[in-house]
């Protein structure tokens, strides 16, 4: 009587394409938000991301083509997040107005500063508003997000200017490394205690672990 064995199958070792492309995008996010669009090449990009420069370009067609995947990506994960600041509220037993909601999306923004390149690509983005083809997307994003501000959060028109320009100047700082001369230097320490004192200790915080 002959018995039948049966061995398990061996794990996948090779990435399935989906992750490899998962991959990609966030390696090219970190590389435009370092370099900059015009900065960044898709070799630069598939070496971050351990594959091989043709294989990016059969991927995503061209530099162009991711970037602009890139940027939407990096908009819907914003938007996700502030979404999930609405969600968290709504659970809450205390009864939110549309500062307070603000104030919830501000912090959840705050957290996406661990991504560096997710906001700094999008900060690229908007650098091109001349581009026939990014200009377009770059406008689309920000119009998504004064959108969101004033529907889902309920902010009126003064309320959303401060929020955006509260959001940029926090990517500036982030972009310039402000946080890199806060030992240093006495006026970057004044501006940083100043005008983003709740916000410092995750800069510093993030500066050191990059350093």
């Amino acid at each position: 009587m002959s018995s039948m064995t049966t061995t398990a199958p061996e794990p996948a070792t090779r990435m399935r394409s989906e992750d490899r492309r998962l991959l990609i995008l966030e390696a090219a996010t970190a590389v435009f938000g370092e370099r900059g669009y015009h900065g960044a090449t898709t070799d630069v990009i598939a070496r971050a991301a351990g594959v091989s420069q043709p294989y990016v370009v059969r991927i995503f067609g061209s530099k162009e083509a991711l970037f602009l995947e890139v940027v939407d990506r990096a908009l819907e994960r914003i938007l996700g997040s502030f979404r999930a600041a609405l969600d968290e509220a709504a659970g809450s037993d205390a009864q939110l107005g549309p500062h307070e909601l603000a104030g919830c999306v501000a912090r959840h923004y705050v957290d996406l500063l661990a991504d560096r390149g997710l906001l700094l690509c999008l900060m690229q983005a908007f650098l091109l508003g001349s581009d026939p083809v990014v200009g377009p997307a770059a406008r689309g994003g920000l119009r998504r997000v004064h959108v969101f501000l004033r529907d889902e959060v309920g902010l009126a028109p003064d309320d959303i200017r401060e929020f955006l320009a509260n959001g940029m100047l926090l990517n500036t700082v982030v972009g310039l490394r402000m946080a890199d001369d806060y030992e240093s230097d006495p006026v970057s320490r004044e501006l940083l205690d100043q005008v983003l004192p709740t916000k410092l200790p995750l800069l510093l915080e993030l500066r050191n672990r990059e350093s």
